[in-house]
């Protein structure tokens, strides 16, 4: 195991929600809860609506890994959300598979509004494991 130090240069697109997931995230820095700088974010209405088609471009563009930070039961656009969200998340992990990509690099959890520190955690072991693949 590292001694803590995480790789700076991998780089993790984040689907974040407007009303759950988004508030976490923008807590997190005013916290001051450190994460790589190479982390960004992309803010959606609802996790459920990220494309399959958008993961797999971003992927293709080079970034390292993609972390859908899922709304979990908190959506306001429908109880599904979760479900759909891991739907999504099956297919296109399944898709990647076919063409020889670790589904590894796709990761999802539900992050509610005050979830700054484990959406942090979540990112330092997200950049752990996909330092893990080079």
């Amino acid at each position: 195991m590292n001694s803590g130090k995480l790789n700076n240069s991998v780089k993790i697109l984040v689907f974040s929600t407007e009303k759950i997931s988004d508030p976490a995230i923008d807590m997190a820095g005013l916290l001051k809860l450190h994460y790589p700088p190479t982390v960004y974010t992309i803010t959606v209405p609802c996790s459920s609506a990220v494309k399959p088609r958008w993961i797999m471009h971003a992927l293709e563009q080079g970034f390292d890994g993609v972390f859908i930070a899922a709304d979990g039961t908190d959506c306001p656009y429908g109880e599904t959300c979760t479900e759909k969200t891991g739907k999504l998340v099956q297919e296109t992990q399944d898709k990647m598979k076919e063409l020889g990509m670790d589904p590894a690099r796709l990761k999802m959890a539900a992050i509610c509004s005050i979830c700054s520190e484990p959406f942090v955690k979540h990112v330092k072991s997200f950049v752990e494991t996909l330092n893990g693949m080079s």
